[in-house]
């Protein structure tokens, strides 16, 4: 299975080139704002978008095969950009200096825009800052990135990448020209993962609808092997109320190591689709007996948050919820 480059390696963008050609236009204008809200599902592009936005601003021509905002990935400023060594470029996200993930994004990194931002450029046209994302600040570190934007820094822009702009204080908002990314139709994004994987027709088109169109999650989707998580959650609900022990002890396995985490969450969010829709087709048969199922998709929505929260162990947490799939399906 191929890895998820990250969108600073990506050099291409399928399907917002309206979002481009806005973009572009107020930059070629001369009316560029200095800050954008880049919105719409997680995985359509946006990281993506600010990347090829950012390699522009810093000097890097365009490159017309590539697309709207396109460079070439061989200019020296492409290249420092991948690196992540370009002086006129500060990306503030989630991943650590360690390699690791934290839950949040500290103040101390929202903190290093003001200084930043109050430096002129050191080689290029303008100074770019990208939070991706801008959903995962915590309070204090919004409040310093607010700070920045009530101060426009002359020659710079800051482009937030957001997945939920609603959970962002409106002050923010506010202050930002929004550019909101659409997703593709199933089969642009089916056929997207199926040129980068070497997953079937099928599968690609499943993977595809996992993400509701938006091709890089359902590229990451495939490299975390969704397609056997969602099999297991199929066959889960199919057995119920009988229980598979040594699937769900196999499932288990999962939840060991590294990926441990992200594997647990992943299972908990195809069980839930798969009772939603489950549920769905009940209510729209005149089923009665719905209580227990949406207790049911309630928990499988709450337990990875309060597993994450409490450090709670996640085989005990899945038994616990197949405990009360079980009650559902003898309700």
């Amino acid at each position: 299975m191929a890895d998820v480059p990250h969108p600073r390696e990506v050099f291409e963008l399928q399907g917002q080139e309206a979002s481009e050609a806005a973009f572009e236009a107020a930059r070629a204008r001369g009316r560029l704002h200095h800050a954008w809200l880049l919105t719409g599902l997680e995985g359509v592009g946006k990281a993506t978008f600010a990347y090829r936005a950012a390699r522009r601003l810093l000097g890097a021509p365009r490159a017309p095969a590539f697309g709207v905002l396109g460079a070439d990935p061989g200019h020296p400023v492409s290249r420092q950009v991948t690196a992540r060594a370009h002086p006129d470029l500060l990306v503030l996200e989630r991943m650590g200096e360690d390699g690791k993930p934290r839950k949040v994004i500290p103040v101390d990194d929202a903190r290093r825009l003001s200084e930043f931002f109050s430096k002129s450029p050191a080689s290029a046209p303008h100074r770019v800052a990208v939070v991706d994302a801008a959903d995962d600040l915590n309070i204090n570190a919004a409040n310093a990135l607010l700070k920045t934007l009530e101060e426009p820094p002359p020659r710079g822009v800051l482009m937030l990448v957001s997945h939920s702009p609603g959970r962002l204080l409106s002050t923010i908002r506010s202050r930002c020209r929004r550019l909101t990314f659409q997703t593709l139709p199933l089969e642009t994004a089916a056929r997207f993962v199926q040129a980068r994987t070497e997953v079937s027709e099928e599968a690609a088109f499943r993977l595809a609808a996992m993400a509701q169109g938006a091709p890089g999650k359902a590229l990451a989707l495939a490299a975390a092997e969704a397609i056997v998580l969602d099999d297991a959650a199929r066959a889960i609900l199919a057995e119920l109320p009988a229980l598979d022990q040594g699937l769900a002890l196999s499932l288990a396995e999962r939840f060991r190591g590294g990926e441990g985490s992200a594997q647990f969450n992943l299972l908990f969010e195809r069980l839930a689709e798969r009772v939603h829709a489950h549920t769905t087709q009940r209510a729209g048969e005149g089923a009665w007996s719905l209580d227990r199922w949406a207790q049911a998709w309630e928990t499988l929505q709450r337990l990875p948050r309060e597993v994450e929260a409490l450090n709670l162990d996640r085989t005990d947490a899945l038994f616990s919820a197949l405990s009360e799939l079980r009650q559902a399906a003898q309700a």
